[in-house]
């Protein structure tokens, strides 16, 4: 199981220049605006509420557009990544936007051995959860880094989403398996002319009922779990539109998918 992260780390590695000078990624408007929040942010704004004066983290936070729109927030916030070329351009993002953040390399599951003392917010967003193999793990690791009353924030993909294929069939698990779902697949998620030489990942799905029983086992208290008829990116190409505040949903009926979910918990 070690091998999955060699494996990931290499597609990521290859791929954070690229998608740092991507149009998918608000990059320049960060560096231009001192007020530009992601997209993915800003759709949480109003579930997020409050968070000026927040120790918080952002795990697997790639090359830190949200952190960077959290610290604008004003939450105190740090980034951790096992990806090294990804936080080569969260670093240089984040100094040319002004955001004095520190970035940290890091396995998700090592994140209390590499970092100091709790947080009030453990933030996760889009497209992580799938590269983790263990959700309980994941869990126990997010409580370990709450201090009390802290708060676990989370908006990702949804498990129905992650099953589909582009002709809305039916192929994937849906619940978390012991081996990968192993891929094999150029480009990637944004647009670009880059072409790539490490195209295959390790993936898994979870669940949404594993998601919360894990949380729960970890000893947090859920306060809100909200799923989403919209997904910030072309999740299945040819069969979605962009829809206002960056987002997309299905274009045939997309009350039939739930897209997205918004999972909030606290630490006792």
């Amino acid at each position: 199981m070690t091998d999955y992260l060699e494996v990931n780390r290499a597609n990521w590695d290859e791929r954070a220049a690229a998608h740092a000078a991507s149009p998918g990624y608000p990059v320049r408007e960060l560096i231009a605006d001192p007020a530009h929040l992601s997209s993915v942010v800003r759709f949480d704004l109003p579930r997020l509420g409050d968070i000026a004066g927040l120790r918080g983290v952002h795990l697997q936070c790639h090359i830190g557009t949200d952190t960077i729109s959290l610290s604008r927030l004003g939450a105190t916030m740090t980034g951790l990544d096992f990806s090294g070329a990804s936080l080569e351009q969260a670093r240089d993002i984040a100094a040319r936007a002004g955001a004095d953040i520190p970035f940290v390399q890091s396995d998700v599951y090592a994140a209390r051995d590499v970092l100091d003392g709790e947080f009030d917010l453990v933030y996760t967003g889009i497209g992580a959860l799938g590269w983790l193999p263990d959700i309980k793990r994941w869990a126990r690791t997010v409580a370990s880094l709450l201090a009390p009353g802290g708060r676990l924030f989370i908006r990702e993909g949804h498990p129905m989403l992650w099953t589909l294929d582009n002709d809305l069939t039916l192929s994937e698990p849906y619940f978390e398996q012991p081996q990968p779902q192993i891929y094999d697949e150029a480009g990637t998620y944004v647009p670009t002319e880059h072409e790539f030489q490490h195209n295959v990942t390790h993936e898994w799905n979870h669940g949404l009922g594993e998601i919360v029983t894990a949380v729960l086992e970890a000893g947090l208290v859920l306060t809100g779990l909200e799923e989403h008829q919209s997904v910030p990116w072309d999740a299945l190409p040819g069969r979605m539109r962009p829809i206002e505040g960056g987002e997309y949903q299905l274009i045939d009926r997309p009350e039939r998918l739930p897209h997205t979910y918004t999972l909030q918990a606290r630490a006792v």
